[in-house]
């Protein structure tokens, strides 16, 4: 029922831009945790080419993706349909995390709605695009975004924001490197 496409056909591109929810998974090269996020606002998601995706980081509880893809580069992001013909899309491939003070970091920024709260962008250079028939995957609707985390975000100054990364997105649950001092420093990362 799955079926390899060697690159994102406008069928695909159509599917995952309708998409208001998509997941992200990564892992440790060695032992540790498999995580998954879910993650929203349609506007963080960027097509960047037939091969490449992109996506804006937000502030968030931890810093799972970002330690794991300097760990090892491994991701999937995985679409699914909620509404209308069953569908789920998955892009596997290497991730690599693109900070503020990259070369690239504002071009990129700029392909994405704006929220505050930004902590990078993660470019995804995908080598396996695989739909397959989602067809136990349940009706849900959308409704829409809930605005609660930018909401938050906004509420922070520059030393809470600090205060925050310093605390919870240094390093990974399974210890490992996640951002660095310099990196944590929210001044002017707003999208």
């Amino acid at each position: 029922m799955a079926k390899i496409h060697e690159k994102l056909t406008d069928r695909l591109r159509a599917f995952i831009s309708a998409q208001p929810v998509y997941f992200i998974a990564t892992a440790p090269e060695h032992g540790g945790h498999v995580n998954v996020s879910p993650k929203g606002y349609a506007d963080t998601f960027s097509i960047l080419d037939d091969l490449t995706v992109a996506y804006l980081d937000l502030d968030g509880s931890g810093v799972e993706t970002i330690s794991h893809l300097r760990d090892n580069g491994r991701i999937t992001v995985m679409f699914c349909a909620f509404q209308g013909p069953p569908n789920i899309v998955r892009l596997y491939g290497t991730g690599r995390v693109v900070v503020p003070g990259d070369a690239d970091f504002d071009g990129l920024k700029q392909r994405f709605g704006p929220h505050p709260g930004v902590r990078s962008v993660i470019v995804v250079s995908i080598d396996r695009i695989q739909d397959s028939c989602g067809y136990a995957v349940p009706f849900m609707a959308f409704e829409n975004d809930r605005g609660l985390l930018d909401q938050w975000a906004g509420r922070k100054d520059v030393q809470q924001k600090r205060a925050y990364r310093a605390k919870n997105n240094r390093e990974s649950i399974d210890g490992l490197p996640g951002l660095s001092a310099e990196e944590t420093d929210p001044v002017a990362q707003h999208s």
